[in-house]
């Protein structure tokens, strides 16, 4: 009888503490890295050699900042080419301007002259007519001329800019694949900047555990290497571009104060 409810009261207070085991959620810790929201691939769009570079690995550039210039020597001519030729037609359509306009005037000095009387130069008026109509044809030809001439201007200016290179937003420079001489081909990667005020956790989780996490969730970020510790707060899960690891990215935005913290440390969360 006494092994009996000590047997019932074994079994009791096992189901209990399997009841608060099961119901009892312990922390998950996890790794993570640091990287940036904001990070810059700068590539060359054209051919040619590197004239200038203005930076090295490690500095920090505003927006608009130099990075590099290529020669442009060939740029040069083929944008004074472009200026001329816009010059050119401009000049061209005030000559049949000023054409047509005298035209029209002497049009209604025939009209005004032969006026009132009996017998009107016919053959004087349709020359004149004629001609006007000729020069009225040449002045929308020159126009149309103007306007090509004017987009292949805006479009050689364009292609100047990226002979200069400049920042495109701030940033510090993590990487630089060009040195004065050097050639580069369109698309190729010359400089990378990373935004050093835009930095996340990039953690991946097990889709085991994608229950225990959401959007706007807070979690705890510890940097061990600069020994800081904040709160951080979900902001994006999404799947990882390898379907295979069936691993699910998490970003987490953090406060990383006044310290010098960096893409690629390694970061502890605690959810």
């Amino acid at each position: 009888m006494k092994k009996g409810i000590w047997f019932i009261l074994l079994t009791t207070l096992y189901m209990q503490a399997s009841v608060i085991d099961l119901n009892t959620k312990s922390p998950i810790k996890l790794t993570g890295t640091v990287v940036s929201d904001g990070q810059q691939m700068i590539g060359s769009r054209f051919m040619g050699y590197i004239k200038h570079v203005f930076v090295k690995i490690g500095d920090r550039v505003k927006r608009d900042d130099d990075l590099y210039e290529m020669e442009s020597a060939e740029f040069d001519m083929m944008k004074m080419q472009a200026d001329l030729i816009l010059e050119q037609t401009k000049v061209m359509v005030e000559f049949w301007r000023d054409k047509l306009h005298r035209l029209n005037k002497k049009k209604i000095r025939l009209r005004t002259t032969y006026k009132g009387k009996d017998k009107i130069d016919f053959e004087d008026v349709l020359d004149v007519d004629a001609q006007a109509a000729n020069v009225e044809t040449m002045l929308k030809s020159m126009q149309v001329m103007v306007k090509e001439a004017n987009i292949r201007a805006k479009q050689l200016a364009s292609t100047y800019n990226y002979i200069k290179m400049k920042a495109p937003s701030d940033g510090i420079v993590v990487k630089r694949n060009i040195k004065v001489g050097d050639m580069v081909m369109p698309g190729m990667l010359t400089i990378m900047l990373v935004d050093m005020e835009s930095l996340e956790v990039d953690v991946s989780i097990s889709e085991s555990i994608i229950s225990r996490v959401h959007v706007g969730q807070k979690v705890d970020v510890e940097i061990p290497s600069v020994n800081y510790q904040t709160t951080g707060v979900i902001h994006a899960i999404v799947p990882d571009a390898n379907p295979m690891t069936h691993k699910i990215k998490m970003r987490i935005h953090f406060d990383q104060g006044k310290k010098n913290i960096f893409p690629g440390m390694y970061v502890k969360v605690t959810i």
